[in-house]
């Protein structure tokens, strides 16, 4: 195949009538103060935004409508078409029918501002928009700004007025396939970094990225056509997109669910027949935490198709791991690794026969070869040194658009692409220390958060933890401890400090503070965020609020 468009084209063709899609919104019948189960009873509901499906004919079909709606306007090979969707039956759809027509799809993070917004349209050279509710008002700050946007399609009811009804416009448009010739190295996408050391950056995926990774992903985790897959996160992101592209080549079921509280997610796997769930730290740890403390009940639930649990997107605490394999000791477990620069998730991966190497981020995944490197950025160090992670394979991106220089930076004129995350091997398998910017030193010795932020989450009181840099006149920095504790549970400073004392001394936190830790909505902690809050003013500022 040239293209991952063609795999949607052959699964119409095989497999015309079969679901492909399912939606589900629970969050339409907690507005309508109707429970899921009062739904599930009503033969012929009116609440049809709680659950809709697309066959996989239908969602060919509505990929060649955009497609030849993009086509019909002029746009051609090349053109940049942006995507600012909530997770929804749309969104893929869209996305094929970009790919269809050539142009090269450009999601945006659902949480920019309308600032944001308006640097990545800017940025990527976006000529086109397609945009939903949520986001009417953050369009209509900067459309005007945006001169290039040539065509601005609106998703849902009540378009506003300086945009098209996606609906209305492509209900006459052609459903027959576009015919646009590609190849493997044309470019398909661009994804933005996500940020967390400044402006994101413009990352050019070419279709050969998209086809790698839908093989990695299936030979990792073995989906089959019988396989159902929960699709929790934001679709902007490689992390979900690639993960659903391993159900995707075998022509397996997946579903969207909107929203991360347990029962939904539960009651999801449990009518839908899920067998294979991809989740984020935070909401395996909501799950477990519900389930210790009673407010779900698992034998409320047919769970028993359920077979693989995957994380990935940021360091999986082994505790984590260990609590899930009591509560759910049925479950195959894996973790992958990667970045928008390796189009997502699978250069590395533990494997599901490695359970016993929790806390590993694994080996090299399929197709993918990887080393850790000195400062050099090309010489291997030995084993157990600490260097950066670097990655080669057919899903590393090709450019950074328009930014030759951070380009030069990260991809090496031989392949190899260097990631900014630091590891090390021990016994054959990969650990991730952590990032690179990440490393706090003090005193000389250099502190790598992930390892104190593991042991602190092993206190069984705290729910969620956050290791950052502060300023320090003695010692250049310091390390700091953001703590968030579970409900229902208390936990003072000095019980922490305490349990701290099992640490190296150079490694305990030197201050802890307890407050929520914010993430992004792929799971990552928004470090630079915490940096603002709790650096020096910050610091002052925050507790001058907590003293009054």
């Amino acid at each position: 195949m040239n293209t991952i468009a063609e795999i949607l084209e052959r699964n119409a063709r095989q497999w015309p009538g079969d679901v492909a899609l399912v939606e589900i919104n629970p969050q339409e019948l907690e507005s309508r103060h109707t429970t899921w189960r009062d739904y599930s009873l009503i033969e012929s509901s009116p609440l049809d935004k709680f659950r809709s499906e697309l066959t996989w004919r239908e969602f060919d079909e509505k990929a060649n409508r955009f497609a030849n709606l993009l086509l019909a306007r002029g746009y051609r090979k090349g053109d940049k078409i942006a995507i600012l969707l909530m997770n929804c039956l749309e969104w893929l759809p869209i996305y094929f029918g970009v790919l269809k027509a050539g142009c090269m799809a450009v999601p945006l993070n659902f949480r920019y501002t309308a600032d944001e917004i308006k640097y990545c349209l800017e940025l990527a050279d976006a000529d086109a928009l397609v945009f939903g509710p949520e986001f009417t008002g953050r369009v209509e700050q900067i459309v005007d700004r945006v001169p290039r946007l040539r065509m601005r399609v609106y998703v849902g009811d009540d378009c506003p007025s300086f945009a098209e009804s996606y609906r209305t416009a492509t209900a006459p448009v052609s459903a027959a396939e576009p015919c646009i010739r590609m190849t493997p190295e044309d470019e398909a996408a661009i994804y933005f970094s996500s940020g967390t050391t400044g402006f994101p950056k413009a990352i050019v995926l070419q279709h050969r990225c998209l086809l790698h990774s839908c093989e990695v992903e299936q030979a990792h985790h073995g989906q089959t056509k019988d396989d159902v897959f929960l699709c929790i996160p934001p679709l902007y992101h490689t992390g979900a997109k690639m993960h659903w592209f391993g159900s995707f080549l075998v022509g397996g079921r997946s579903v969207l669910l909107k929203g991360v509280k347990p029962e939904w997610i539960l009651r999801a796997v449990s009518e839908e027949r899920c067998t294979i769930v991809w989740l984020l730290v935070p909401w395996a740890q909501d799950i477990l935490d519900a389930v210790d403390s009673g407010a779900v009940k698992l034998d409320e639930y047919k769970l028993d198709r359920w077979r693989l649990m995957h994380i990935g997107a940021q360091p999986v605490p082994p505790s984590l791991i260990k609590r899930w394999k009591t509560v759910f000791p049925g479950h195959d477990y894996d973790t992958n690794y990667g970045l928008s620069e390796s189009t997502g998730p699978g250069a590395v991966h533990l494997g599901i026969e490695n359970i016993d190497h929790v806390g590993a981020i694994g080996v090299a995944g399929y197709g993918w070869e990887t080393k850790i490197v000195g400062s050099d950025g090309v010489t291997p160090v030995k084993p157990g040194e600490v260097g950066e992670l670097a990655l080669r394979g057919a899903g590393v991106l090709k450019e950074y658009y328009k930014n030759p220089e951070a380009t030069a930076e990260i991809l090496k004129p031989d392949g190899w692409l260097l990631t900014g995350d630091m590891a090390e091997e021990r016994d054959g398998f990969i650990y991730l220390v952590d990032r690179a910017k990440d490393v706090i030193i003090s005193g000389g010795e250099n502190l790598y958060p992930v390892q104190i932020e593991d042991f602190i989450r092993g206190h069984n009181a705290v729910k969620d933890v956050a290791v950052i840099g502060l300023a320090d006149a003695r010692l250049g920095e310091i390390a700091a401890a953001i703590v968030s504790v579970k409900d229902g549970m208390t936990l003072s400073e000095d019980e922490l400090s305490a349990y701290c004392l099992d640490l190296p001394r150079y490694k305990r936190p030197r201050k802890i503070i307890f407050a929520e830790v914010p993430r992004n909505p792929t799971g990552k902690i928004e470090k630079p965020k915490l940096r603002r809050m709790y650096g020096a003013a910050g610091l002052v500022a925050k507790q001058n609020e907590i003293g009054s």
